[in-house]
């Protein structure tokens, strides 16, 4: 059984292929709020339907649709038969997958976090497209999964990093992973690096408003088929402002000599170790449940990574 969405804003678990390769059988799933709230409510934009196919995604965009990608189970057969795998991979209870798409949990991973590992990979893409120097002054804003584990990792590198969202209830967050929140109504300053990982059309226009001279901004979110309004008069001009995208898609030119697709989610499967990350879990179903508890889950702006327990 797989959960599908049959129609803009209806889901329901249904029958699906398990596909070809080897037998997966899964613990966890994590739910990726953004992303999948856009695909349930139908606003991938046509043009993007083939590069936001995920692996094991049965259906289209126009629905019905199987889509996700933060699966973890027990390995059934080959190599890794008897070990538990992260595996980029929709809502399923069982699934087939091709040898490389598993990553074998490092030791001191439990499968219960690893559901963060897509997330994590693509914070840590992130880091790599900002080129963030030490000490340097960084703010990110939205403290949503993929905002707060970018502000998590850019602080190994800067002392100086300050997590803005509109959602006081958000600081507690701020607190564990041990960075500086701020409101998005707060005087803070300019900063050299703005990551923004809000979605939305005001915090990418306060990312301009914050970045010093010749700062630059990291683009870290996707807003489908959502249209974004931006001043880039004054201050965007004067100060020489760069917007960059970060797609986890790409690896940075700089990191592909020594970089892959596979090493760079070994990486980020290793970063998951830290035991404070389990912060980003926000709630737990069934999968039984999944169906029900689905479009709650997606419209509920506390939600960060919501967990499917099989």
């Amino acid at each position: 059984m797989a959960l599908w969405i049959t129609e803009s804003g209806l889901a329901k678990l249904n029958p699906a292929s398990i596909g070809d390769g080897v037998l997966v059988k899964t613990l966890f799933s994590g739910i990726s709020r953004g992303t999948e709230k856009l695909v349930f409510e139908g606003l991938v934009p046509e043009s993007e339907s083939t590069s936001m196919r995920c692996h094991g995604q049965q259906g289209e965009f126009s629905f019905p649709i199987k889509y996700g990608y933060c699966s973890v189970g027990n390995v059934l057969e080959g190599p890794l038969a008897g070990q538990i795998a992260f595996c980029l991979h929709p809502h399923q209870n069982m699934f087939r997958a091709d040898q490389q798409m598993l990553h074998p949990l490092p030791k001191g991973l439990p499968p219960e976090r690893a559901v963060l590992a897509a997330n994590m990979e693509t914070a840590l893409n992130i880091t790599w497209d900002s080129k963030v120097s030490p000490d340097e002054k960084v703010a990110v804003i939205g403290a949503g999964v993929i905002g707060s584990l970018a502000a998590y990792l850019l602080s190994k590198t800067s002392t100086n990093v300050t997590l803005i969202d509109i959602n006081p209830s958000r600081r507690p967050l701020a607190d564990q992973l041990g960075i500086t929140f701020a409101e998005t109504s707060e005087n803070l300053g300019e900063f050299g690096l703005v990551v923004h990982a809000s979605a939305t059309e005001s915090g990418l226009n306060q990312a301009i408003e914050l970045c010093g001279y010749e700062g630059r901004i990291i683009e870290a979110s996707w807003f489908g088929e959502q249209k974004v309004s931006l001043s880039l008069g004054g201050v965007f001009h004067s100060k020489r402002l760069s917007i960059k995208s970060s797609q986890v898609g790409g690896i940075a030119p700089w990191m592909k000599t020594d970089w892959n697709y596979q090493k760079r989610m070994g990486r980020a499967l290793e970063l998951l170790i830290d035991p404070v990350l389990d912060c980003l879990i926000s709630g737990e179903s069934e999968f039984e449940n999944a169906a029900a508890d689905y479009a709650q889950v997606l419209n509920d702006p506390e939600t960060l990574c919501h967990r499917l327990r099989y």
